[in-house]
């Protein structure tokens, strides 16, 4: 493959957002391919992850990661194939994946791909979409966001929100699989519909019709045991005046207020922590990194066996980045976001 035929296209970002992102906030950019230093490889992207995360990324605020810089590629986890490399980890051809970021062509030193966690996938466990859904960051966040830091009991009553989204999807069918009673909270009826009659969820609010806390009093009649938040926002606070004794709350992401131009919104229903002898915690998936291959292994045997199901809302072309990325905060997708970036 002649490489320097090869042209990049990529989307950094050219400013800080206030509030929703627009156009305005990306810069669309063009650099040659070249070939690889000694010990590093070049990644011809396929589909990348986009997560409620990446606008907490955009930020000049301290975090768990360092914010994207000004005029940086724009980061983001993707899978894609190797087209050149100088590294025996990696032959051309191989498909990994790690943090791609949103561009046609990755290339990393031999450090830098270690630092992206640059890894091999197998299409026998999973699809390519698949490993950026159940098997990848979102799965991954899943299962032990509710396993290590829910710890759900057999019988327990566990809800999470965002239940028809990346991670929520996840949860829900982890958790009944734990012989779980699992309530799910989504927008939409389409998606309540689907969370319950495809995924297998007992239960599923709709946000969108009404009365979030009269539902939970109807779905979670003895309490809620675990609820696993990826929204916040007044959710966060109707979910916590419905606790069973000991609960536990899994502080995932709250995407209802990442666009906010004012201060985050903070539990008003705290005190709820108090009289349940609750517990709140917040996770990061990066923690658990050393520990990916068992969650795989195990999320694997569930889709193979057909216990665990996978959606997917893909969107073609990188030039579509900064509208598709709009849809996770409208509530838009149905599924993991995916952006496709080229075929295999």
């Amino acid at each position: 493959m002649n490489l320097t035929a090869l042209a990049n296209h990529q989307v950094r970002l050219a400013r800080r957002p206030n509030g929703m992102p627009v156009r305005e906030d990306w810069s669309f950019t063009t650099e040659p391919v070249a070939e690889p230093t000694d010990g590093g490889v070049l990644v011809k992207t396929l589909s990348l992850s986009l997560d409620p995360a990446m606008r907490g990324w955009m930020n000049d605020a301290k975090s768990y990661i360092p914010p994207v810089g000004i005029n940086e590629v724009m980061r983001a986890g993707g899978v894609g194939k190797v087209i050149a490399s100088k590294n025996p980890k990696y032959a051309v051809g191989d498909l990994v994946s790690g943090a791609l970021g949103v561009q046609e062509y990755a290339a990393f030193g031999e450090a830098e791909a270690k630092k992206a966690g640059l890894v091999k996938i197998d299409t026998r466990a999973g699809t390519i979409n698949q490993w950026l859904n159940v098997l990848g960051m979102p799965g991954m966040t899943g299962y032990f966001g509710l396993l290590d830091v829910g710890q759900p009991k057999p019988g327990d009553t566990v809800v999470v929100s965002g239940a028809a989204g990346a991670v929520g999807q996840t949860v829900g069918q982890l958790a009944k699989i734990k012989g779980c009673r699992v309530v799910g909270i989504a927008g939409g009826r389409a998606k309540c519909d689907w969370v319950v009659g495809e995924l297998g969820f007992d239960a599923c609010i709709d946000y969108k019709a009404g009365n979030v806390k009269a539902a939970l009093k109807e779905h979670c009649p003895k309490g809620v045991d675990v609820y696993f938040d990826n929204v916040g926002g007044e959710i966060l606070d109707d979910v916590l005046t419905r606790l069973a004794r000991g609960a536990r709350i899994v502080i995932c992401g709250a995407i209802s207020q990442y666009n906010n131009t004012t201060a985050v919104q903070g539990p008003k229903n705290y005190l709820s922590l108090l009289v349940f002898r609750a517990r709140m915690e917040g996770m990061v998936v990066f923690d658990y990194v050393e520990r990916f291959p068992q969650a795989v292994a195990e999320l694997a045997g569930y889709l193979r066996d057909g216990r665990m199901k996978s959606k997917e809302d893909v969107v073609q072309g990188i030039e579509n980045f900064p509208d598709t990325l709009l849809k996770l905060f409208k509530g838009e997708n149905f599924g993991k976001l995916v952006l496709q970036v080229a075929q295999d």
